[in-house]
């Protein structure tokens, strides 16, 4: 079982290395790459991933799982070998339902899309990308297809990225959250709105990049093993345990896209750098679902980053560096600002209280144009009236509308919004777990430790990397399934005490 073992690891790292072979062309494509590259890289970047799932999917990985399973049914469930051969298993009988054409096909599309929507979003140009969403669309609906039986058509792709999740539990989910978060915002937003003034005064791109450098490296990012670098759209990604890399956006005219956005990366990066070495380039080696992934950018942005005792340590920073900005800026009118509750076009943007409306508002597009019930030709008249019901305000571009999301223009339609909610929610339980067992956590903030608070979440959720579903993880560190209070009794404290309510 050991020859076997090994012999299954050493196949699923080379079906690996050409997934990040392909990940770092398109790090590439959204970094550095000159636009005259675009048509080349989707045919590069297709190449690999078509040769990726050939790889997976060679029967004789499948052999070797069925060799394998009666070692794993004899294992320790939490071992890493049982872990390994129930993962694998699980990826393997949904991969080899896709053929690797498709797949190849797929990447070159979405390589593509992602090059017009890089163009067309700044020329506010929704015609020059609709023939490619569309597209989109199409490929969406024929990859949910080559798995019958579900209840709704995006529940497959909604597996990809939060297994166990469907459409009918997540609407139970989001109907439950929205029950609680209107109230709040409808009470906040009925007052004179907090003013942010003192953040869209002008703050150079250098400074505020090496700003965010400081803070990232103080909470815990290893610079060593990752980098920053600028894109149209940020996100992390990693090619090992050992690279780890985030990506963010400057507004010189707006102190904090650029700072909290590399909080949020180094979230997502801290995750994929404390998965144990031996579980990297196995299906093992990485986050175990968007979710739980998003968990821990928000809660390092919003819970951490956004919290007085984060401020109260790091303020006097912000000021040393900013002096004409923010020298004569309180830090009471400081932390008010930050949290500025407000209803806004720009999901990315958006404050802790209204953000989850956001999402949902996308996660019920998404079935509706998979279901047919909305064409792409009709999403940007769709996307205003449904922004202006929900959200309380209305886009004056489509730019600032239905384009403003890479997602359906780098991606699929569907499986892809839900995470950020259900990382919310889960931000929120897992911060209480961790409190739970070191209540001096605030107070390390304040003093601008963090190790405690890190090193909680390595031993708890990252060390396993995808060992574990989100509901088994949930499970082992709160002995029960997902709930929205913690999360919810967070908001109500926190805004409670900043609006009076």
């Amino acid at each position: 079982m050991k020859e076997k073992m090994h012999l299954l690891r050493q196949k699923l790292i080379e079906a690996d290395d050409l997934e990040k072979a392909a990940a770092v062309l398109s790090w590439d494509q959204s970094t550095y790459m000159p636009p005259g590259g675009a048509a080349a890289r989707a045919r590069q970047t297709a190449t690999l991933a078509q040769l990726a799932q050939e790889k997976f999917t060679d029967p004789a990985i499948g052999k070797l799982l069925d060799e394998l399973t009666p070692y794993a049914e004899s294992l320790p469930y939490d071992s890493d070998d049982a872990a390994l051969i129930r993962v694998t298993r699980r990826q393997y009988e949904r991969m080899t339902r896709i053929p690797a054409e498709f797949v190849g096909k797929m990447s070159e599309h979405t390589s593509q899309a992602y090059a017009i929507w890089a163009e067309a979003r700044p020329a506010n140009d929704f015609a020059r990308v609709q023939p490619y969403l569309e597209k989109t669309l199409d490929l969406s609906r024929q990859l949910a297809e080559f798995f019958p039986g579900y209840e709704h058509i995006i529940d497959p792709l909604v597996g990809f990225s939060d297994y166990g999740m469907k459409a009918s539990s997540i609407r139970r989910l989001f109907a439950e959250l929205r029950k609680e978060l209107v109230p709040i915002v409808q009470a906040i937003t009925a007052q004179p709105p907090a003013d942010d003034s003192c953040l869209r005064k002008r703050y150079p791109q250098d400074q505020q990049l090496a700003l965010g450098k400081e803070v990232a490296s103080q909470i815990g990012y290893d610079f060593q093993r990752g980098r920053l670098d600028l894109t149209h759209h940020p996100f992390e990604t990693n090619f090992a345990v050992g690279d780890v890399r985030i990506t963010t956006r400057v507004k010189e005219n707006l102190f904090g896209e650029c700072l909290f956005g590399v909080i949020h990366e180094s979230g997502h990066a801290m995750y994929e750098q404390g998965v144990r070495p031996e579980l990297d380039g196995t299906p093992l080696g990485g986050g175990t679902s968007s979710g739980v992934h998003e968990s821990q950018s928000r809660l390092w942005e919003n819970l951490v980053g956004r919290s007085r005792n984060f401020c109260e340590f790091f303020y006097p920073r912000f000021q040393a560096m900013f002096p004409e900005q923010l020298g004569d800026v309180p830090l009471e009118a400081y932390y008010r600002a930050i949290n500025k509750v407000e209803r806004s076009l720009i999901r990315t943007d958006a404050d802790e209280v209204t953000y989850n409306l956001h999402v949902m508002l996308r996660f019920d597009f998404e079935m509706d144009l998979l279901e047919g019930k909305l064409a792409v030709k009709h999403l940007p008249e769709a996307w205003n009236e449904r922004f202006l019901a929900d959200i309380g305000i209305q886009p004056q571009d489509d730019k600032d509308g239905c384009m403003q999301d890479v997602h359906w223009y780098g991606g699929l339609i569907g499986g892809a919004f839900q995470g950020y909610t259900l990382g919310n929610i889960l931000s929120g339980l897992f911060y209480e777990a961790a409190l739970k067992d070191h209540p001096d956590i605030p107070a390390q903030i304040r003093q601008g430790q963090f190790d405690t608070l890190r090193n909680w979440m390595t031993e708890h959720i990252y060390q396993h990397g995808s060992k574990f579903t989100a509901d088994e993880l949930v499970m082992r560190i709160t002995g029960g399934p997902i709930r929205i209070e913690p999360y919810i009794q967070y908001l109500r404290t926190k805004y409670g005490e900043l609006y009076d309510l």
